[in-house]
């Protein structure tokens, strides 16, 4: 954690993935106001978080606030206290009704697309040849910020194409119902980014996943489990930055990922303009697409594309594993050595005599 960043601790749940978080313990209040304090954190601020802090029981919820949005900070705090569901979450407990009244079957197609900044997930569901918006879902919290996630240990959720398959569909004893990402995809794997189990799972906790809250994942899960197993083998997942406009992309000129956003924008665009299933390939370090009547399938990737995979793959295997580091045994002074006898510690080490230990073992 940075400095200046405020943290409680977080305790697990008796049934992991279910429930709120129980409290670890109360944050020392002192501590806590010094803390803001260097970190110059607006009196208003302080003043509401060492409130926040009073009133809440001995204790529960992990945020980091420094470089977290304030939205996800709250979010985590709701899930916390049980507040669920979230502001704008759809009516889970009349999927059946929702289903009804839009026209469409529990099995029918469908296209999941994730907007970080907004910390959005939407499921567009097919009818008559067409996709329309079905549900639109708040993401309970998210690691990291905007950009791709590049490798293993970096806390960032992935930005790009994927697809799920019924492979992906994951009962983990943490979380009983989540869908595998399939990071990294062939286009992650082309530009030597590594990583592995991200998932969009339950709970309101996330280190590279996207966390949606328990009740909203039985109901992604269900969707798309009855999309798969009704003949979508591949279900599409588009996971953006933020919401794809000309005016996000210029107010962030000066991004290192300007050429990557802008090439997602393609795909983005392609679905919006269609409301169709994208084609999605990649060859040369950038994606394609094609728009599809049709069930899209999986990603596809050129013969340059596929021998760099190969490359790296064989440069890995290669690879010499790192040496491992021996302890080392280096001969003691002779004044440790007298601290040492006089504590009562006494060690041999080869060529030196050590001395007897004094009548007291205790120090002058």
């Amino acid at each position: 954690m940075q400095p200046g960043a405020v943290k409680k601790t977080l305790r697990s749940c008796p049934f992991p993935g279910y429930g709120p978080p129980l409290w670890a313990g109360e944050p020392d209040r002192r501590t806590l106001l010094m803390t803001l304090l260097r970190s110059r954190t607006s009196s208003l601020t302080v003043a509401a978080l060492l409130l926040a802090a009073t009133a809440l029981p001995a204790s529960a919820l992990v945020i980091e606030l420094k470089d977290v949005a304030a939205d996800r900070v709250e979010r985590q705090r709701l899930n916390a206290e049980g507040a669920l569901p979230l502001p704008g979450t759809p009516d889970i407990g009349s999927l059946n009704d929702r289903l009804k009244a839009a026209g469409v079957s529990l099995a029918s197609p469908l296209v999941i697309r994730i907007f970080k900044a907004e910390s959005e997930l939407e499921i567009w569901k097919e009818k008559a040849g067409v996709y329309f918006l079905f549900a639109t879902y708040p993401i309970c919290h998210w690691s990291g910020t905007i950009g791709p996630k590049l490798r293993t240990g970096d806390k960032q959720a992935p930005e790009g194409f994927y697809t799920l398959t019924k492979g992906q569909l994951h009962h983990s004893v943490r979380w009983p119902r989540s869908l595998d990402l399939g990071f990294p995809n062939v286009f992650d794997q082309s530009q030597a980014r590594t990583g592995s189990d991200i998932l969009i799972h339950g709970g309101c906790s996330s280190v590279g996943c996207y966390a949606m809250t328990n009740p909203v994942m039985d109901e992604i899960y269900e969707l798309t489990r009855s999309a798969i197993e009704a003949g979508e083998t591949h279900v599409p997942v588009h996971v953006f930055p933020f919401r794809m406009t000309d005016e996000n992309l210029k107010a962030r000129p000066n991004s290192p990922w300007m050429e990557f956003w802008s090439n997602l924008k393609e795909g983005h665009d392609a679905f919006e303009e269609t409301k169709q299933q994208v084609k999605v390939a990649t060859c040369n370090g950038r994606y394609s697409f094609e728009t599809m009547s049709k069930l899209a399938g999986p990603i596809e990737a050129c013969e340059p594309t596929l021998v760099t995979i190969r490359d790296q793959d064989q440069w890995l295997k290669n690879v010499p594993p790192p040496p491992v580091a021996m302890p080392r045994n280096e001969p003691a002074s002779p004044a440790s050595l007298e601290t040492e006898t006089k504590l009562g510690n006494i060690r041999r080490v080869p060529g030196v005599e050590a001395p007897s230990p004094p009548p007291s073992a205790e120090l002058q």
